[in-house]
């Protein structure tokens, strides 16, 4: 997956969507997905998103707090911070669909 996006392209998504994509991201990479590696593919794809406000060039781990307990609830993630996280079949889903609209986006452009 493309590394740091540009923000106009997923200031309409929501949190959730971009973690999906942050650990398919990491998984389709053969990683395995820890919290850590996981902040760190959600910061490096989504900067604007995943950065302290007041310092935007750190990540923010706490953005990723009550969005993947949401995940984990809505049973589109399985995992926890102290092991790691995978996309069940919906998550997956989800995750792809939303990868197909930055790809579609970059040819209308």
């Amino acid at each position: 997956m493309k590394k740091s996006f540009d923000k106009e392209s997923y200031k309409n998504l929501g949190i959730n969507e971009l973690i999906l994509l942050g650990i398919y991201s990491a998984v389709n990479n053969g990683e395995k997905c820890t919290l850590g590696r996981l902040v760190k593919e959600s910061f490096n794809l989504f900067p604007e998103a995943f950065c302290f406000s007041q310092y935007p060039e750190w990540p923010d781990s706490r953005k990723l707090d009550r969005p993947l307990r949401t995940l984990r609830k809505r049973k589109l993630i399985t995992g926890d911070p102290k092991t790691s996280f995978s996309l069940t079949k919906l998550g997956k889903t989800i995750a792809l669909e939303t990868s197909r609209t930055f790809r579609q986006r970059k040819l209308f452009k």
